[in-house]
């Protein structure tokens, strides 16, 4: 098992995850083709359906084998089979808890019905009562906090709801567009479900790694990582993406910035709460709250001051 930490390996994931004797995953992001029809390096997604609902479950079943007893495994899927997703995982015994909605703005147009603008996220655990979840790592200031100065707002903030729609599809022109492959999950939408259902060290595996985002955002949050895919162009590509992770020259030591983990987590935060950085710059209530919300979510007893916070979310603009 030792020798997939850590690495993109190129295969069929149902094969490769068979093979392994003994649970490894603390947690799972699969993003499988929707079977829908799209091409891609050289799959094309369009199955039979009902060889497709029997493939999944093949998946499914080596996914649940390999998770650890408090791990978690996240499912994105499209409205055609989400429902043969969750009796899926009915049947092999994971415990939903949530079916979150990713709701995007740029859909797909459609002439003769509505257009799509959504993809179901589904959140399961094997064990009801022993699961990891940092819900300091994804609470959001409230209404009572930003807006309403009401002394009963929870100090750490609340915790997000199940339809999550600040996390645009990553479009051709945005700039962590990998333009190697079609499909490409936003950064902040996977840095949330690994910053919420695993710790540092903890070990995150995706067996449809395609553009490698889960990877590289584990790597990014101080996790091991798995990555399985069945295209070598695609694997190549995303070890290539890690590389430059990797090499990436960030300062850590400067004392009026912050470090690249805790940038992440500003831009995280920032995409989180969805206010203009020139409103929080310009109050100082914005700020101060911005500011406490950012240390909850970091967690490390380190003290930031407004100061360096708004420094930072000036470099993100630029």
């Amino acid at each position: 098992m030792q020798k997939l930490i850590n690495k993109i390996v190129c295969g069929d994931c149902i094969e490769l995850l068979g093979k392994v004797k003994e649970p490894f995953a603390d947690l799972i992001f699969a993003d499988p083709p929707f079977n829908i029809g799209y091409q891609y390096d050289h799959y094309q997604d369009k199955l039979k359906k009902d060889k497709y609902i029997a493939w999944t479950k093949d998946w499914m079943t080596v996914c649940r084998k390999v998770l650890k007893p408090h791990g978690s495994l996240y499912i994105a899927i499209g409205d055609d089979y989400a429902a043969n997703v969750k009796l899926i995982a009915d049947e092999l015994g994971l415990v939903m808890r949530n079916w979150i909605i990713w709701h995007y703005t740029f859909g797909q147009q459609t002439k003769e019905k509505f257009a799509r603008s959504h993809t179901h996220i589904f959140y399961f655990v094997k064990d009801k009562k022993n699961f990891t979840f940092n819900d300091y790592a994804v609470r959001v200031p409230s209404d009572r906090q930003l807006i309403y100065n009401d002394k009963r707002a929870h100090s750490k903030g609340k915790m997000p709801n199940d339809v999550w729609d600040q996390y645009s599809r990553v479009c051709g022109t945005f700039k962590e567009r990998e333009g190697w492959h079609p499909c490409q999950m936003p950064e902040n939408l996977l840095a949330r479900i690994i910053a919420v259902s695993s710790r540092p060290g903890d070990v995150v595996l995706d067996p449809f790694n395609g553009s490698g985002t889960t990877t590289a955002v584990a790597c990014q949050l101080g996790r091991k990582y798995v990555g399985i895919d069945i295209s070598k162009n695609y694997a190549a590509n995303a070890r290539k993406r890690i590389a430059e992770l990797k090499h990436r020259k960030i300062s850590i030591n400067s004392s009026d910035r912050l470090d690249a983990a805790e940038l992440l987590e500003l831009k995280r935060l920032y995409v989180d709460i969805g206010i203009d950085y020139r409103r929080i710059l310009d109050s100082k209530k914005l700020l101060g709250v911005f500011t406490r919300q950012f240390a909850v979510r970091m967690n490390n007893g380190k003290p930031y001051s407004e100061e360096i916070v708004a420094a930072s979310l000036m470099d993100l603009d630029n």
